[in-house]
């Protein structure tokens, strides 16, 4: 994970963001471990912890929930709260990600840009080039890292969408707060801008 990437060779850091889906995606099984989340509570419930985890709000943490085949989820104890596959109702519902995706039997290619594009409208990093940079795999693009370029990482991202694919719905976005920047033309300024593109 990243923990384990040296962030000072700006090198290494750029192969292991690139290389990062298809590590999770030939995973035989990835653990996801919920601090927050303790066995007490019923994940099926609208106002569980699980539901209510920070996990399911990071950034990179989408990737790690989509890619890998399995996913055990685990609670603050250690405790196996289930699988991706028993809890997909569960996941869907807190992650609006295609139910067939979260299955496996849908294809991310499949899927319009915006729709793929309004999972992340609501994640969070710590850095605002990752916000683009945790999206390489979903969009199957490989790009370089320059950390310090800021929000023209997701107009660069978005560019190479348009590069690859032709799916119109990458314009299939709307401001939610704050005013319209017009230098980000056609393309959204982050992917919040999305958080109403999911159908």
């Amino acid at each position: 994970d990243t923990c384990c990437i040296d962030q000072k060779s700006s090198s290494e850091l750029s192969e292991s963001i690139n290389s990062m889906w298809m590590l999770y995606e030939n995973a035989d099984v990835c653990y996801a471990y919920l601090n927050d989340v303790d066995s007490t509570s019923d994940p099926g419930s609208l106002d569980s912890a699980f539901r209510k985890s920070v996990w399911f709000t990071r950034g990179w943490t989408l990737q790690e929930l989509i890619a890998p085949r399995h996913v055990q989820f685990l609670d603050k104890s250690w405790s196996i709260i289930g699988t991706k596959a028993d809890m997909a109702v569960s996941v869907y519902g807190i992650t609006g990600i295609d139910y067939g995706v979260i299955c496996g039997h849908t294809n991310l290619r499949d899927l319009s840009v915006a729709e793929r594009m309004s999972w992340a409208a609501k994640r969070e990093t710590l850095k605002v080039e990752d916000r683009a940079y945790s999206l390489f795999g979903i969009f199957d693009v490989n790009m370089t890292t320059v950390y310090g370029e800021g929000e023209k990482a997701f107009q660069r991202l978005q560019y190479e969408i348009l590069s690859q694919v032709v799916d119109h719905s990458i314009f299939a976005w709307a401001l939610t707060t704050g005013p319209w920047d017009t230098r980000t033309g056609l393309l959204a300024p982050s992917p919040a801008a999305f958080s109403g593109s999911g159908d």
